[in-house]
């Protein structure tokens, strides 16, 4: 019999909240994951991604809300019963212990049958494709090798439900794009059900079904990577997804759902996805890509044109990544097929149905996290 995960039908966090002291890290997270589903909290550091891991996992007590799988609580089981497999960002090994003893231990702590346990880490071994590693300690492997030792190590439990709280951050580049695909194969392969913490919007975007995006412990958006990518609810979570231009500017005119928005030398054209008034300041989102770089000279028919000058111009492969300043001293994030001369005169242009409005809410610094406080910085 082969390594298979525990079914369930659904696992349901109800108001799920907690609190350190006075202040809230958690608050009333409501959703509800269907089985076999791949889970990805997203957001920027001491957003409260990892606390709802944690609460979870049964690693930190609920201050308020409940947990339930088909209907029967689960905050109130002790960690160890709750027939979870878990998987952190430093792997957790025990470095004395060879790979197929630290595969092998949750199952001895649970009394498995010694030959049920032989042939469950040597199914776990094969999955992970490290059974020429079995006999290693884990200082005798690379970074990559001890995560697919700490994945096999939570999947050899058969579990109904794997927790992984950034388990790639500590690996290079190319190896977290190798593991994201083994994280997914084995999700898929073994029927998993997962729920997986990031802060990296790309890997969230490869790999999750749904992706729950937080900020300050609330909720700000749920939804298919699809829906978050194209659709973003509000400009906190346009600016998580990938809209590296977020331009403060005030509403001059808007008619029919589209809003005209001006200032720091710049004249848009946009979709107001929250209702918006004339005179009212806004924050308007718009992904690099969408951005189009063209000469000055070339005539614009139907959407926004507004003429900058290139400041820096970075090499990505198949595009250019390129900063532009406008006439008013707006700096912009632009893709383009070709490299532009530093200092030359351009003109970019965006469809307004790619230009997205929102309401500017009123900010206070100290409620935010060190990622955002530092991009509040940048921009002011």
């Amino acid at each position: 019999m082969a390594i298979a995960a525990s079914k369930f039908e659904s696992l349901e966090l109800q108001g799920v909240g907690r609190s350190f002291g006075g202040a809230h890290a958690l608050v009333d997270l409501d959703l509800t994951v269907r089985a076999g589903e791949f889970i990805a909290l997203l957001g920027p550091s001491g957003c409260g991604k990892s606390t709802a891991l944690n609460c979870l996992a049964g690693l930190l007590p609920l201050t308020h809300g409940q947990i339930l799988i088909d209907g029967k609580r689960v905050d109130t089981v002790a960690a160890e019963n709750r027939g979870f497999g878990m998987v952190f960002q430093n792997y957790a090994l025990f470095p004395h212990l060879t790979v197929e003893k630290n595969i092998a231990f949750g199952l001895q702590m649970r009394g498995v049958a010694k030959a049920d346990i032989k042939r469950r880490v040597a199914e776990a071994l094969a999955l992970v494709k490290l059974e020429q590693h079995a006999k290693k300690l884990p200082g005798q492997l690379s970074g990559g090798q001890q995560q697919r030792v700490a994945i096999a190590r939570a999947v050899v439990l058969e579990p109904r439900l794997v927790l992984m709280d950034e388990p790639l951050s500590n690996l290079d580049a190319k190896l977290r794009i190798e593991m994201r695909g083994e994280i997914r194969r084995l999700h898929q392969s073994l029927g998993l059900t997962t729920i997986y913490v990031t802060h990296d919007q790309e890997e969230a975007l490869s790999m999750a079904d749904r992706l729950v995006v937080l900020r300050e412990g609330r909720v700000q958006q749920v939804g298919t990577p699809e829906e978050l990518h194209n659709n973003p609810v509000n400009w906190h979570v346009a600016d998580f997804m990938g809209y590296r231009n977020i331009l403060d500017l005030d509403v001059v005119s808007v008619e029919n759902g589209t809003a005209t928005v001006t200032g720091q030398g710049l004249t848009l054209r946009g979709t107001a996805v929250e209702p918006v008034a004339v005179g009212e300041k806004v924050r308007v989102a718009i992904r690099p890509e969408d951005l189009v770089v063209t000469s000055p000279t070339v005539p614009v028919r139907g959407g926004n044109a507004s003429d900058a000058t290139v400041s820096v111009v970075e090499y990505h492969g198949r595009e250019f990544a390129v900063g532009v300043l406008t006439p008013g001293g707006q700096s912009m994030h632009v893709r383009s097929d070709h490299s532009p001369a530093i200092g030359s005169k351009v003109q970019v242009t965006a469809d307004p149905s790619r230009v997205l409005v929102y309401k500017a809410d009123l900010i206070d610094p100290s409620r935010l996290s060190v990622e955002e406080r530092e991009l509040l910085e940048v921009r002011t």
